[in-house]
């Protein structure tokens, strides 16, 4: 019967590692260094936003997985923040999963494929007299129609692809992966030699504008940064169907996370080694260009330009899939806790969560329709946040709580690493509100749209 059906622990160290990295290798690493370079106007500048970027991302990688390592099971921080805090905040946390972090990052990857596509195949327009209709003079859905219908397309073909299994959609995650791999080692190796590079430029700190370099734009640049580095905590979810979760987790949460930082410094020193600053703050305000097609264009031409647009349709095809493949799981652990829709609970013959994927692909769906590309990722990185620091305050908590619990992996650093990294959440937050006020109310007001549903939810169950 339905109700015996449990998920299958069928996933190994390997299989944990390539989740973690598809999860975060996406649109981000060819794109959003022309954002950084707007907000601080000097290449040296923008390689510390990325380190930065990566050694906090590190510290809270490092903080979530020595709670994984004692929690791990399937839900991620949804089941750590149920047994942590209370069953409220564990709701709000799933429903802002489901409302904003994890749909929207599914529609923004997509959003950047089917950009990607219609680069090089000049996709005919749709509904082109319907791209004025607004509602409420904020959001055009016709806008560019025809490149969201293409996203929502592939959400939904992704979306039918993990509903045949997990190790089907793992698998093709690995074969993009080594895809990925080897076109980025390929630009790096290319772009460092050519004769248009320029590799000392990338460690320019002088501004090429009179703007000063402010703790508020660093912060701003590293929302950008941040994107790039979303989604490695999206393991945690699958726990449930991992051999030896509470060793395997925490090993591939860090050991993706290093590989990630790794590539990522290579790939936009090779960025800033062909496009000067001007040129990077250029492409961002032109709003339709993507930094890595320049670069490369640089070096190779025009067919360089259809090689890297060809690459970065690989890279969101797989971080879509990655994204689509691991976000669902939360709320069939929510769906078993009586705080989501009943039918969200139930496994296929397959012994995936077909109705929560479906659910989770028609709101993605929705959200394609919804915003510009770095509207919903700096909404997604103001509500993220939240609640990354929240699983680092647990560290302490825990420690506290359970101080003789066997740990598989204890945070390097304590108690100054977790601490670093909940600071740095408190201020990146706040820091949103006033310089992002829109992402940061549109961020709130889907998080807090919950709220009626847990109350009917409550009310229903009398839990």
């Amino acid at each position: 019967m339905e109700t015996t059906k449990k998920l299958l622990r069928s996933l190994g160290l390997g299989y944990v590692i390539v989740v973690v990295v598809g999860n975060i290798i996406g649109s981000g690493v060819y794109k959003k260094i022309a954002p950084m370079a707007a907000e601080l106007h000097s290449s040296g500048w923008v390689l510390i936003a990325w380190i930065v970027g990566g050694l906090i991302t590190l510290f809270g990688a490092l903080s979530n997985a020595e709670v994984a390592g004692l929690l791990a099971d399937t839900g991620g921080d949804f089941v750590y923040y149920k047994k942590i805090y209370n069953r409220f905040f564990a709701f709000i946390y799933g429903w802002s999963l489901f409302a904003v972090i994890q749909t929207a990052a599914i529609s923004s990857l997509a959003y950047v494929f089917a950009q990607s596509l219609n680069s090089m195949i000049d996709l005919p327009a749709i509904l082109p007299s319907m791209s004025q209709f607004s509602v409420g003079g904020i959001f055009f859905p016709f806008e560019g129609f025809t490149v969201k219908l293409t996203a929502i397309v592939l959400i939904l073909i992704l979306t039918l692809v993990n509903i045949r299994g997990i190790k089907t959609g793992a698998g093709v995650s690995k074969l993009v992966l080594i895809l990925v791999f080897a076109g980025l080692f390929l630009i790096v190796a290319f772009g460092l030699v050519s004769h248009q590079s320029h590799p000392f430029q990338s460690f320019d700190f002088g501004p090429v504008s009179q703007a000063p370099v402010t703790i508020s734009t660093f912060f701003t640049a590293m929302l950008a940064s941040f994107w790039a580095y979303q989604g490695w905590a999206s393991v945690g979810f699958i726990g449930g169907e991992v051999k030896d979760a509470k060793q395997n987790i925490p090993k591939g949460i860090v050991a993706g996370v290093f590989m990630v930082i790794a590539v990522y410094l290579l790939v936009n020193v090779t960025y800033l080694s062909l496009l000067s600053v001007p040129q990077l703050e250029q492409i961002y305000q032109s709003g339709n260009q993507i930094a890595a097609v320049e670069a490369v264009r640089a070096f190779w031409g025009a067919n360089g330009a259809l090689f890297i647009s060809f690459l970065i349709l690989i890279t969101t095809l797989g971080c879509t899939n990655a994204t689509i493949l691991a976000s669902a799981r939360p709320y069939y652990a929510m769906a078993h806790e009586k705080l989501f829709f009943k039918s969200a609970g139930s496994l296929n013959k397959a012994n995936v969560p077909a109705n929560s994927l479906m659910m989770q692909g028609i709101w993605a769906s929705v959200l394609v329709l919804s915003g510009t590309f770095d509207q919903l990722t700096d909404m997604i990185i103001f509500a993220v946040f939240i609640f990354y620091g929240a699983t680092s305050l647990a560290v302490f908590i825990l420690r506290r709580r359970m101080p003789d619990a066997p740990r598989p992996y204890k945070v390097w650093g304590y108690p100054v690493v977790p601490a670093i990294f909940i600071l740095f959440c408190i201020v990146l937050v706040f820091n949103t509100i006033f310089t992002r006020p829109r992402e940061a109310i549109l961020g709130l007001s889907l998080i807090f749209s919950g709220l009626p549903v847990y109350w009917y939810l409550h009310r229903k169950h009398k839990v």
